[in-house]
């Protein structure tokens, strides 16, 4: 799989996470360092600023099973846990995703996230990814709320690619 397209699907599917619920605890704004990691192969860090409306955004973009590209997102609170269930449409393949979240959403956040592709996608059936994020301050000069930034690949700002996103059917 391409970097652009493994870069693409991480932030998909770290995105989906917070669209999965409005009762779903919201980051606190500022800069969120976000390191995802893909089982032995695979890390990436990336660093994303947030206002109090990114998470607010995603979830009306993406959020509930109108979207044409997702037939299921939930998210539900089991004790101090928040558990995932996602099912979407991506490159041909459905991607099944199952996902435990802990943490504190001031400061630091864990998700272990589990995904069956059925066909394969690019030859993976199956990936298993782990989201460390962690609450670094204030952006930067000259973010804006979305923007997001990772080693050697141009910045995209999610507030923007959601706007771009078709609402319903």
């Amino acid at each position: 799989m391409s970097k652009r397209l493994l870069s693409f699907t991480l932030v998909f599917a770290a995105a989906t996470v917070f669209a999965a619920s409005a009762d779903m605890p919201k980051r606190k704004p500022g800069l969120w360092e976000i390191k995802v990691a893909t089982g032995a192969k695979q890390s990436h860090t990336m660093e994303q600023c947030i206002d109090e409306k990114t998470d607010d955004l995603i979830n009306s973009s993406m959020g509930g099973p109108s979207k044409p590209d997702c037939s299921k997102i939930e998210m539900r609170r089991d004790g101090d846990k928040w558990v995932s269930e996602a099912v979407c449409k991506m490159g041909g393949s459905t991607m099944t995703t199952k996902g435990v979240f802990t943490g504190k959403y001031d400061s630091a956040y864990r998700g272990d996230l589990k995904t069956t592709y059925n066909p394969p996608l690019h030859g993976m059936r199956e990936s298993a990814t782990t989201i460390d994020a962690k609450w670094l301050g204030a952006c930067k000069a000259g973010q804006k709320p979305g923007d997001i930034s990772m080693p050697g690949m141009p910045n995209i700002n999610i507030n923007e690619m959601m706007k771009q996103m078709p609402k319903g059917r």
